[in-house]
């Protein structure tokens, strides 16, 4: 192999490299900006999960109600 050929390998290396480091980025911005609370009526995870407390909270207090 000459010169040519070990640079041609290592722009490669570099090329397929650079572009998994991308997609990583990519996923993990996207997983965190789930997570994140983004104060617009939860429509990301964290919004989801306070709504299905709250909606709990209140068929607690509809089965106590009941009991008594």
């Amino acid at each position: 192999m000459n010169s040519n050929d070990w640079a041609a390998m290592g722009v490669a290396i570099v090329t397929l490299l650079v572009a998994f480091m991308t997609g990583i980025r990519h996923l993990v911005k996207y997983y965190l900006s789930e997570l994140k609370d983004d104060g617009n009526g939860g429509h990301n995870l964290v919004g989801r999960v306070e709504r299905i407390e709250s909606r709990v909270d209140e068929i607690y207090s509809l089965l106590i109600s009941r009991v008594k």
